[in-house]
């Protein structure tokens, strides 16, 4: 059974774009994959500055996680917090990783150009996501396109800390002291999933969906999303529609409900089809496809001891196999 690790920094609510792009793919993966999800607790670190609203944003992600459908009995869920020895592997993989790596790192760029401080913390910021994933031995780590070369920093730390470590590791892989891993890139319509506003849904630019809203809110923030001014009785292109595109993400592509949809929008019925149609179609399949899931976040809202136990249950997990790849790097660097 392959080991597969993913990780979210937590930020509040989950959105649709959070589900669409990782938690769906872990619900499939967790039947016939050992699973190891962590919060980004210290990730979280590079941009907050309040440790109250950090511990319920912390609580909130978890308790999320767990009604979408992540299972306990399946899926290791932690804190990173919880795994101190990836701070440790943090530095053993800094001591052999050259400034040009981290100076071509995109995340770094970007976020500072978008206001955040060029802190040490955020300039190193791929350098703990690789001793997250390489903590736990992983096969596999699903991620998002942009999150390829931060797999691609990974594999490259791994090996260099393998050549000066472990030698003759890459004629045989079972001398190497970290586990090269894979990325797991999604290709289909729910790898990214756009915002009311058109762009990539994200928290950073407040144009998510979360579907655990009231019906009320849920309503009006569905009706928000972008259109075009093509009239209710002329044909529409579906690919091109920002609503259509959440729609098609959380059904599937393939799905009967996405091809009727698909095709009202080539083919307006004789009374029409308009974008407030297409928006009410989508807040009636958030209802009907997440209704479990906001009955279960109720339940867990209302039964911290359960959320606890559930992370007690992932640390030990978590830490016991951190705690022989720790051992390994540690013996292998002289330590």
């Amino acid at each position: 059974m392959k080991r597969v690790l993913s990780g979210l920094q937590p930020s509040g609510r989950l959105h649709l774009g959070n589900y669409c792009g990782a938690i769906k793919q872990f619900i499939r993966l967790q039947d016939n994959h050992e699973m190891f999800v962590f919060v980004a607790s210290y990730h979280a670190l590079t941009s907050s500055r309040n440790a109250a609203q950090l511990r319920a944003d912390t609580r909130q992600v978890v308790i999320d996680y767990l009604a979408f459908g992540l299972d306990p009995a399946k899926t290791n869920v932690y804190l990173q917090q919880d795994v101190p020895q990836v701070c440790e592997l943090t530095w053993l993989l800094s001591c052999v990783c050259p400034k040009h790596m981290m100076d071509k790192a995109t995340s770094f760029k970007d976020k500072t150009a978008r206001g955040l401080p060029a802190s040490i913390g955020l300039y190193t910021y791929p350098i703990l996501q690789a001793a997250d994933i390489l903590a736990v031995d992983p096969d596999l780590v699903p991620v998002g396109e942009d999150q390829r070369q931060h797999i691609e920093i990974t594999r490259d730390l791994a090996q260099k800390f393998n050549h000066h470590f472990a030698p003759g590791s890459a004629d045989d892989p079972s001398k190497a002291v970290f586990k090269i891993p894979d990325a797991m890139i999604r290709a289909d319509s729910g790898a990214t999933v756009p915002g009311v506003d058109g762009q990539k849904m994200s928290k950073s630019y407040n144009n998510g969906i979360d579907p655990f809203m009231d019906e009320k809110p849920l309503r009006k923030r569905v009706m928000k999303i972008v259109a075009d001014s093509t009239p209710i009785d002329q044909p529409k292109d579906a690919g091109r529609d920002t609503t259509f595109q959440i729609f098609s993400a959380i059904a599937g592509s393939e799905d009967e409900r996405t091809k009727d949809l698909r095709d009202k929008y080539a083919n307006p019925p004789s009374d029409g089809f308009g974008y407030g149609h297409a928006k009410q179609a989508l807040f009636e399949l958030i209802l009907d496809e997440f209704g479990e899931a906001r009955k279960r976040r109720v339940e867990l809202m209302n039964d911290p001891g359960y959320v606890e136990q559930v992370l007690k249950d992932g640390a030990a997990a978590a830490v016991a196999r951190v705690a022989e790849v720790t051992a390994r790097a540690r013996a292998a660097a002289g330590l």
